[in-house]
C-alpha cells in the first residue's frame, strides 16, 4: 500500500503595510519605473511592529488548518522553512506548535533560504509517504525586511515579508507530491549571504563577506537562477514520468520576472501556464511559493487532476523543484457555516488550553524547584546552631 501526501489545506499571511516603488525611491537613488522594468515588482509588504516570522507563520498555518477543517491538537509534524527566525532557539516551528496548540507534534525549522519551502514540503511528503506521520503542517515564513540594508539599492528593492502554508494528509489515492529534485552548490555560498550569528564566526566565504545584512552578487545569482530553475524542473518531471507538455501550471519562486520568463521559456511553457504575483509582493523568500499557490487556488487556476510544478532557488546556493498532482479537496460538510465556525473555534481554544496547561506546568515546576532550594539553604544555615545547642 503506497501513501501519498495530499494538500488538504493552504493558507497565507501578508502584512497590511504596503511599500511601493515610489516609497523606496524616496530614500534610495532609483525610481519606480526602473525597479519595475528590471524586476517586475511594483510593491511589497513590510512587517509591522506586531509582525514577526513566528506570528506570520502562525497566522498562515492557522489559515491552512482552517481550510482543511483540521484539529490543531491532532497535527503530528510541523516544519517551518525560514532564513529569518526570531531566535536561534527555540525554533520557529516550536513556537508555532505552542501557539496553535499542537502539543503532540514534532517540530523543527529548515534552512535552505528561498528554496526552503520546497525542501520542507519534500521532507514532509516523504515522511508521510513512509507511514511515519499521518499529517504535517509545512510553513514558509520570512521577515526579509529585518535583514536588509535599506541603503543598498541592489537588494532592498527586491524583498518583502509574508508567510504561506500547506496542511498535508496521507491518502492512498494517487496525487499530491509525485517527485522532487533538491540540490546545493556550496562553492557559491559567498554569492548570496545573510547576517552572521555569534561572535566566534570565522569567514569562510571570502574577506568581503558582510556580517549584519543580506548581501548579494546580483549578476552572478541571476545567471545561476536562469540556468538552474528550468533544469531542476526538468529533473523533477523526469522522475515523475511526465513531460513538459503535461504541465498544467508552473508556480516558480517569485524572485524576478525575467528569471521567471527564462524558466518558462526553457520548459517550453507559455506564460498563461505560469503563475505570477511578484508585482504584488516581491521576493518573500520561503513564503514565495506557498503564497503564490494559495492565490492560484483562490483564482481558480487549479483543476482536479492538474499537474503542477513548483521550483525555487536561493542562498547556499540551493535549488528545489517538486511535481504534484492536484486532487480537489472534498467538499465541505453541508452543516451550516456558523456551525463550522463554532466547531473550529472550540477546537482551537481546546488546543490552546492544552498548550497553556503545559506552560503553567513548566512555571509551577520552576517555582517548586526554587522553593526547594530556598528550604535547603535555610536548613543548612540552621544546622550549625542546632549542633552547638546539642553540645
Amino acid at each position: 500500500m503506497r501513501l501519498y501526501a495530499h494538500i488538504r489545506g493552504w493558507g497565507k499571511y501578508v502584512p497590511p503595510q504596503v511599500m511601493t516603488n515610489d516609497d523606496i525611491a524616496r530614500f534610495v537613488d532609483t525610481n519606480a519605473e526602473w525597479i519595475f522594468s528590471r524586476t517586475g515588482i511594483a510593491e511589497r509588504r513590510i512587517a509591522g511592529k506586531d509582525d514577526t516570522t513566528t506570528t506570520m507563520a502562525y497566522k498562515a498555518g492557522l489559515a491552512a488548518l482552517s481550510a482543511a477543517d483540521a484539529d490543531p491538537a491532532k497535527v503530528e509534524l510541523i516544519i517551518v522553512a525560514t532564513m529569518t527566525p526570531d531566535r536561534v532557539m527555540p525554533s520557529t516551528a516550536s513556537l508555532v506548535q505552542s501557539l496553535i496548540g499542537a502539543e503532540k507534534a514534532a517540530a523543527f525549522d529548515l534552512g535552505a533560504a528561498c528554496s526552503g519551502f520546497v525542501y520542507a514540503y519534500s521532507v514532509a511528503s516523504q515522511l508521510i509517504a513512509s507511514g511515519a506521520y499521518r499529517n504535517a503542517l509545512v510553513i514558509g515564513s520570512d521577515a526579509m525586511s529585518h535583514i536588509l540594508d535599506w541603503n543598498d539599492r541592489g537588494t532592498c528593492i527586491l524583498f518583502g515579508d509574508a508567510a504561506g502554508a500547506f496542511y498535508l494528509e496521507a491518502d492512498e489515492q494517487e496525487g499530491g507530491m509525485l517527485a522532487f529534485e533538491l540540490g546545493s552548490d556550496g562553492s557559491g555560498g559567498n554569492l548570496l549571504t545573510g547576517p552572521t550569528v555569534g561572535n566566534s564566526y570565522v569567514p569562510s566565504c571570502g574577506p568581503d563577506l558582510k556580517y549584519n545584512a543580506l548581501d548579494m552578487n546580483g549578476r552572478a545569482v541571476f545567471r545561476f537562477a536562469t540556468r538552474i530553475m528550468g533544469h531542476a524542473a526538468e529533473e523533477a518531471l523526469q522522475k515523475a514520468g511526465l513531460t513538459k507538455d503535461q504541465v498544467d501550471l508552473f508556480i516558480p519562486h517569485q524572485a524576478n520576472i525575467r528569471i521567471i520568463e527564462s524558466a518558462a521559456k526553457q520548459l517550453g511553457l507559455s506564460m498563461d501556464k505560469v503563475y505570477v504575483n511578484i508585482h504584488r509582493y516581491g521576493n518573500t523568500s520561503a513564503a514565495s511559493i506557498p503564497v503564490a499557490f494559495c492565490e492560484a487556488v483562490e483564482e481558480g487556476r487549479l483543476k482536479d487532476g492538474d499537474n503542477v510544478v513548483v521550483v525555487g532557488f536561493g542562498g547556499g546556493l540551493t535549488w528545489a523543484a517538486a511535481v504534484m498532482k492536484w486532487v480537489a479537496v472534498p467538499e465541505e460538510p453541508q452543516d451550516p457555516y456558523s456551525a463550522r465556525v463554532a466547531r473550529r473555534w472550540v477546537r482551537y481554544q481546546r488546543a490552546r488550553l492544552g498548550s497553556l496547561k503545559h506552560r503553567v506546568e513548566h512555571i509551577m515546576d520552576d517555582w517548586l524547584e526554587t522553593g526547594s532550594r530556598i528550604v535547603e539553604k535555610q536548613a543548612k544555615r540552621r544546622d550549625p546552631k542546632e549542633r552547638s545547642e546539642k553540645e
